[in-house]
């Protein structure tokens, strides 16, 4: 029974990061194309979405740890969408370096997590 509820927890913490995480893209690429800091934060939260699938997907990381890096990721996706909604769509260097920040822990963590 408790397998199951990680398991949909996980899809669906999956499901709701890959609908903010799309609709917040798409948002982005339409109002600011090539932007290099947001397309740095996208790419960056892009590839840490391929690293949690794949060490679900290998078992390396159970359906409990990938909803919280899930629902991590999302938390970035929202500060950088408010971020550039103050900034007509930019990222200053502050809100940069916060994110970026925010990335590097949710990385180191999900390497300890598949080692």
């Amino acid at each position: 029974m408790k397998t199951h509820t990680n398991f949909r927890l996980g899809v669906f913490g999956l499901l709701a990061f890959s609908t903010l995480f799309a609709s917040t893209a798409m948002a982005q690429d339409n109002s600011v194309p090539g932007h290099p800091r947001v397309n740095e934060v996208n790419q960056r939260l892009s590839n840490q979405q391929s690293r949690i699938q794949s060490g679900e997907a290998n078992g390396t990381i159970n359906g409990k740890q990938a909803a919280r890096d899930e629902k991590q990721d999302a938390n970035i996706a929202q500060r950088e969408s408010a971020d550039e909604a103050k900034h007509n769509g930019h990222l200053t260097k502050g809100e940069d370096r916060r994110l970026n920040k925010s990335e590097n822990h949710d990385s180191r963590r999900i390497r300890r997590q598949k080692h």
